[in-house]
């Protein structure tokens, strides 16, 4: 099949060339890369993707086709996908579809034949950056004047364009033993999914609820979920935080809502050079001493105090130099207690973890639910069952 040509210029002016691959026409985003060489479906899906232009640098993609089964959410939510290989026939058991017609018809603008490892290095050395995709601009220069006029990550508050419309609740497993409130920032399906599994009913509402709406649901806990944009403008959400932890209710949050609870215990967040973005991240759980295999969907982090200057909201880290670590089991006393670092990502360790140690909250920057994997981080389920469990026995 004769495709398209296509070019992809990025904010600094490098420029690639290739071909149209899913729908035909122009888009403009946030460019990222992820470093998985599976899950691409639920990458495609997952919400925090919003308004980024994904590239996979696993050379090879698509050749398990679609399915309807493993969708992180009801639609493709990436902005762009660029990608080197794609395949000429999805195969597999469960396949119902091809990925690129899947692209196409959702609209998604992709681009093909990319050398993306090129692309990667560059990223980690400049940094995430704007990005435009086009198969109906010829012209770089055209397309990066229109790049350099899109929107940018910083300062993007989109929970409201992710979020649920209305209210719904995904039913425990088995017997039910608790009831946890969602607050949906951008939630994937796998995380109702593990609460239900361990016999907890999820009521899952929408960004802009408030404190009444999550007790109304009988809630013995409440879950701040993932999702995209900038953590510094969720100032509703961290009201909210503030609300829950004030009445002492079990509160764990993932990704977007672990930086949420973050700032409303008085850290502030600051935005990666790069990102976290992948199924092979390395990450410490202090806890326990053990080191989990993880998936990251995060282009933000909290900033734990004392690393302000070394962790800049614009730094891109020089190739072999790692930021110091934080101060082991150090205990910052904050409006609710003390706080320490749970988690640490040994790759340039970054905070990956909270735990408050006076009221019940804890959360994880990265992603315990993770579909299609790695499962490593599965028990922090279990943590927060047995969180709830002390308090509905207190």
């Amino acid at each position: 099949m004769k495709r398209r040509s296509a070019i992809l210029v990025l904010e600094d002016g490098r420029t690639f060339h290739g071909e149209a691959y899913g729908s035909v026409g122009e888009t403009f985003g946030e460019a990222v890369f992820n470093t998985g060489m599976t899950g691409y479906q639920e990458t495609l899906t997952d919400p925090s993707y919003h308004r980024q232009v994904v590239v996979q640098t696993a050379p090879h993609i698509g050749n398990t086709g679609v399915n309807g089964e493993d969708d992180e959410s009801d639609r493709i939510w990436v902005a762009g996908y660029v990608v080197r290989d794609p395949a000429r026939i999805g195969s597999n058991w469960r396949a119902t579809g091809g990925l690129e017609d899947r692209l196409a018809t959702e609209g998604v603008v992709g681009i093909s034949g990319v050398d993306t490892r090129a692309l990667t290095r560059h990223l980690r050395e400049r940094g995430a950056m704007r990005v435009g995709v086009s198969s109906v601009e010829t012209d770089p220069r055209a397309l990066l004047a229109r790049v350099r006029q899109s929107s940018q990550m910083v300062g993007a508050d989109l929970s409201a364009e992710v979020t649920t419309a209305k209210p719904y609740v995904v039913a425990a497993e088995g017997e039910h033993r608790y009831t946890v409130a969602a607050l949906d920032l951008g939630i994937k399906r796998n995380v109702p999914r593990r609460l239900a599994a361990r016999g907890v009913t999820t009521h899952v509402l929408p960004a802009g609820s408030t404190i009444d709406d999550l007790l109304a649901t009988g809630a013995d806990a409440v879950f701040f979920s993932p999702g995209p944009g900038d953590p510094a403008t969720a100032d509703g959400p961290v009201a909210l935080a503030r609300e829950v932890l004030r009445r002492r209710v079990p509160l764990f949050g993932i990704c977007f809502g672990s930086q949420i609870l973050g700032r409303a215990l008085g850290f502030g967040t600051y935005k990666l050079g790069y990102g976290h973005r992948g199924i092979n991240q390395p990450v410490l759980d202090r806890a326990t001493g053990k080191v989990e295999v993880t998936s990251h969907n995060h282009g933000f982090a909290v900033a734990w105090p004392g690393r302000e200057q070394e962790l800049g909201a614009a730094e891109v880290p020089e190739p072999g130099r790692r930021p110091g670590l934080v101060v082991p089991d150090q205990v910052i006393e904050t409006e609710f207690g003390g706080v320490q670092v749970s988690h640490v990502c040994l790759n340039d360790n970054v905070v990956e973890g909270l735990r408050a140690k006076d009221v019940p909250a804890f959360t994880v920057q990265y992603h315990p639910e993770a579909a299609a994997g790695p499962h490593d981080a599965d028990y922090l389920f279990d943590r927060f069952a047995e969180l709830i469990e002390g308090r509905t026995d207190a």
